[in-house]
């Protein structure tokens, strides 16, 4: 009997195609864009994650929300140096951070980010970050002006190729290039350049100025403790809080909470077009129980139950829904993989996306239901259509 039911349902549909792929396409639409959504906000999520399990849980970051050169704002070498006296670290590395910088190579011009650090920390760092080198290695203590270039900045910064040991001037200095990163999986990195922190503070004027420290704690510490420590010495010394102190933890949170934010949003905008689906399948069906009154006059008179009538048209509308859901949700995973190849083509391969087989059932279910729901009301409306009247009626 329950098979009757969908063999009738779909011999329904298949003699109103083009109204039944009109009505599963507005499922199809909204399915696929839900989809995509929450596929490529879970990868994003879960990418950031992966990349901060590669940092490590053991190190903060201090900074200082818009603090400008010059200013007597920001981080400054006094601050490294109060850290030290902390002996729950391992080590601490300061950073100073150039927004851009001009580069001449192969007589051509062009401008790049660029990355100080201590050149005593700089191999133990890059193993740190997970950075490998594509040719190279990192440079050395005594080492003064070389540089290494992230993967994008090797390849695209100039017409020709920027490899080891060509020559590359910057501020009228010419820099030996010392190694070649592989490809980190996000711009900002992968189109930096890096160079030892003495001879960016020499080069442009910024004997003290630290653009951020990174802090790696000894292990078995408890973290959190050991950067409240941190807070209270920065603040003896300072004698201000105009600073921050970010934790794995508090930036994960941070990342979660705003990336929750966006799904939200994104999710409830495409969820506007489900409901106009939803409308869709409902207008549909009332149409459909208009045309085929004179069936269902003679389903009943010979001896079709109520039941019967609103379980072949609530069948029916589910099936548009499901239909509709396999479709969108086969659409949806292919926009989501296509999103992720333009942001590895435009140098963010740390974007994966991943099936979740949660989210396929959980679509498909959804987009049922949605059909079901949506031919509640004219299936019940065909159900009471009493057999003379809807006879009399189709006449």
């Amino acid at each position: 009997m329950i098979k009757d039911y969908f063999v009738i349902a779909f011999k329904n549909l298949r003699e109103r195609k083009l109204r039944s792929w009109l009505t599963i396409f507005g499922i199809i639409i909204s399915v696929a864009s839900i989809v995509a959504l929450i596929s490529i906000s879970d990868g994003l999520e879960n990418s950031i994650k992966e990349q901060f399990v590669k940092f490590g849980s053991n190190r903060f970051y201090v900074v200082v929300p818009g603090g400008q050169p010059g200013t007597g704002t920001g981080l400054t070498t006094r601050d490294v140096d109060a850290l030290e006296s902390i002996p729950d670290f391992e080590y601490i590395t300061p950073y100073l951070i150039i927004p851009s910088v001009e580069l001449e190579y192969s007589k051509r011009t062009a401008y790049s980010s660029l990355f100080a650090w201590p050149s005593e920390d700089s191999d133990r760092r890059f193993k740190d970050y997970d950075f490998t080198f594509q040719e190279g290695n990192a440079f050395r203590e005594g080492q003064k002006y070389v540089a290494i270039f992230g993967s994008v900045a090797a390849t695209d910064l100039f017409d020709k190729d920027v490899h080891v040991k060509n020559k590359v001037t910057m501020k009228d200095v010419k820099f030996e290039v010392v190694g070649v990163l592989e490809s980190f999986g996000n711009r900002q990195d992968d189109s930096a350049i890096y160079i030892p922190i003495d001879t960016a503070r020499e080069l442009f004027d910024r004997p003290d100025e630290v653009s951020l420290i990174d802090v790696t704690v000894k292990s078995g510490r408890d973290i959190d403790a050991v950067a409240e420590r941190a807070k209270r010495v920065l603040e003896r010394r300072r004698k201000d809080e105009n600073f921050e102190i970010l934790t794995p933890t508090q930036i994960l949170k941070f990342l979660s909470q705003t990336l929750g934010i966006v799904q939200a949003i994104l999710v409830s905008i495409a969820a506007i077009s489900l409901i106009v689906g939803a409308v869709g399948i409902m207008n549909s069906m009332y149409t459909s129980v208009m045309e085929r009154t004179k069936d269902i006059g003679v389903m009943k008179s010979i001896g079709a139950r109520n039941k019967d009538v609103l379980l072949l048209f609530l069948v029916e509308s589910g099936m548009i829904g499901f239909v509709g859901g396999i479709i969108g949700i086969i659409l949806g995973y292919i926009a989501s993989y296509g999103v992720t190849i333009f942001a590895a083509g435009a140098g963010y391969s740390i974007l994966k996306i991943k099936l979740d087989i949660l989210l396929i059932l959980g679509g498909l279910l959804f987009a049922t239901l949605i059909g079901m729901l949506s031919g509640a009301l004219p299936s019940r409306r065909a159900s009471k259509l009493h057999p003379v009247d809807a006879l009399r009626w189709a006449q």
